[in-house]
């Protein structure tokens, strides 16, 4: 996937002012490309197929109907939204100021394409936070990171 790099979105960012919730949507050539790369990942395999393309590639959405069905309850609506923020804000607590991951992300940035350097990370990500997070979530949430930078991701507020 050509995800771009930190430096290049903190330029972006510096000097544009576009609507970061935007973003946070895969466009159909993304989607394409995240399931031309995990396509070997079965839990990738069933987040990209099952919630991506059913969302149209809307991150929050899906990590909202995710969490929800992880956490076994039958919300909807302003609820599950409310249920998926509050596990972003946690997972952001969490991911954000873990170098390793940092450096993981950063390591896939210079070596775009590498299928097991993204399943390293979902692997990574389920292993660091304490939040319930299963390789689905996980794969959704490190997509994410990739879409917008992992600067980005952190500072992100959805609003």
């Amino acid at each position: 996937m050509q995800w771009v790099d930190e430096r290049s979105r903190y330029t972006a960012e510096v000097t544009c002012s576009v609507d970061i919730a935007m973003t946070a949507q895969l466009s159909p050539a993304e989607l394409r490309e995240a399931d031309a790369l995990l396509q070997t990942y079965e839990p990738a395999e069933r987040a990209i197929s099952t919630l991506l393309h059913k969302y149209d590639g809307d991150l929050e959405a899906s990590l909202s109907v995710l969490v929800a069905a992880e956490a076994g309850t039958a919300v909807y609506g302003d609820a599950q939204r409310s249920l998926g923020q509050v596990f972003l804000k946690n997972l952001r607590r969490e991911v954000c100021g873990d170098d390793s991951f940092r450096a993981k992300v950063e390591e896939y940035n210079k070596n775009l394409g590498k299928a097991a350097l993204v399943t390293g990370l979902i692997v990574y990500l389920i292993n660091l936070v304490t939040l319930p997070i299963n390789p689905v979530i996980a794969t959704i949430a490190v997509l994410w990171v990739l879409k917008l930078g992992l600067r980005t991701f952190c500072d992100y507020t959805g609003v």
